[in-house]
């Protein structure tokens, strides 16, 4: 052990040996020092500016989730620049706004559920029964295939939300569920515009899945409780039924297989967009289509960040939704085959009840063209935004850095 041992001392620089030794001390003691105030840096992921002690640039360093454990530089220390551990009221997690209030007091969340105005307060502070939500843009004229697919979703387990896009309400009310449910209207918006701005993550924080359905869907043969059975059973974070072969198909992952309960890929081995076993992203795994879809309640509270406010169709979202997939996407994000559903396609959005006259259908083609275009001109704009945000985010990390080009 004796040889291990290294005097620091001034020596004779001919003596070859303690010298080597004093340079291995010192190099030591530096990578001690370094790794040290590492230590102080690098503690999480997320990040918070912190001031320097003279009030100038900020610095950044990062802050774990729990908010409790981040080292602030000392200010009231002119000649310090040591970082230390704040004591637990000097660096508290709270809701902006929340600040001057108590943190047992602030209600991050909400819910759809209904209050009653009348009788005696009861504590809901016991456990709330598991429920999921069913939201679905209407019109009156499909009233006969909304009320179909609502009286399969039982009340016990589901809330039931109306997107109203023809303003048309009173007219549902003699359905037995209508009354339960929520209905919001807006003329002439879509699916999509309602979303964004009625289902809130911290809205819908208390449902386990959230259903954004289209209203032309048969669902003769879905059951919604053997399907969010599978979801779970399969660690499905985003999923969406299968489409019955008769339906309006307009992509083969969403088609129906009879090989299983579930599938996430497809294979094509001719002409273009060809999938095979070692495929990562869509047109071949990782997606679903957008007129059925099933987002966890983590998957959602990332889908709802991801759809822009103002691209009111949403093209291009669906090729994106695996980022959401809390995972690989390969794996996350499904299609369940053994509960189906028949795509009617029926063009909606807007409309009346009025009889149609000629010039009305070619005004009608009219409609359908300038939707489509729209959708189009949305999608240039939400893939461009994509990329510039992809280019300029110097900390986001592309896990899927092929599919970014787009």
């Amino acid at each position: 052990m004796k040889n291990l041992i290294c005097n620091i001392a001034p020596i004779d620089p001919s003596n070859k040996r303690v010298f080597l030794c004093n340079v291995v001390m010192i190099v030591v003691l530096l990578s001690g020092a370094i790794l040290l105030a590492s230590s102080f840096l690098t503690v999480g992921f997320h990040q918070l500016p912190i001031l320097r002690k003279d009030g100038s640039d900020s610095v950044t360093l990062p802050l774990q989730a729990n908010c409790q454990e981040l080292p602030i530089l000392k200010k009231d220390e002119p000649d310090s620049d040591i970082l230390h551990q704040p004591n637990k009221c000097q660096v508290r997690c709270k809701p902006a706004g929340s600040e001057p209030l108590p943190k047992g007091i602030v209600s991050e969340t909400s819910d759809l559920e209904r209050e009653p105005s009348l009788g005696s307060y009861e504590s809901k502070d016991n456990k709330k029964a598991s429920k999921s939500l069913l939201a679905i843009p209407v019109g009156i004229k499909q009233k006969d295939i909304v009320n179909s697919i609502v009286s399969k979703f039982p009340s016990s387990h589901f809330v039931v939300m109306l997107f109203h896009y023809d303003g048309v309400v009173d007219k549902w009310r003699d359905l037995h569920w209508s009354d339960g449910a929520l209905h919001v209207s807006a003329i002439n918006q879509t699916k999509w515009w309602f979303a964004k701005r009625f289902l809130h993550p911290d809205i819908v924080a208390e449902y386990d899945y959230i259903f954004l359905w289209d209203e032309d869907l048969g669902v003769e043969n879905f059951h919604p409780l053997r399907y969010i059975s599978i979801v779970k059973r399969e660690g499905l974070e985003i999923s969406q039924p299968a489409l019955d072969w008769k339906s309006q198909v307009h992509h083969r992952i969403t088609a129906r297989s009879n090989k299983g309960d579930v599938h996430r890929r497809i294979y094509k081995s001719k002409g273009a967009g060809r999938c095979y076993e070692n495929s990562t992203g869509p047109p071949c795994t990782g997606w679903v289509e957008m007129m059925a879809p099933v987002f966890s309640r983590a998957a959602w509270q990332c889908v709802w960040h991801l759809i822009q406010n103002d691209l009111i169709y949403a093209w291009g979202l669906d090729y994106k939704l695996g980022y959401c997939a809390q995972g690989d996407r390969t794996l996350n994000v499904g299609v369940v085959d053994t509960e189906y559903v028949f795509h009617k396609g029926i063009p909606t959005l807007g409309g009346n009840d009025k009889k149609v006259l000629p010039r009305a259908t070619a005004s009608k083609e009219s409609d359908r063209l300038a939707v489509r275009q729209r959708s189009y001109a949305e999608l240039l704009s939400f893939n461009k935004r994509w990329n510039k945000a992809a280019k300029e985010d110097e900390c986001w990390i592309d896990p899927y850095p092929k599919s970014n080009k787009t």
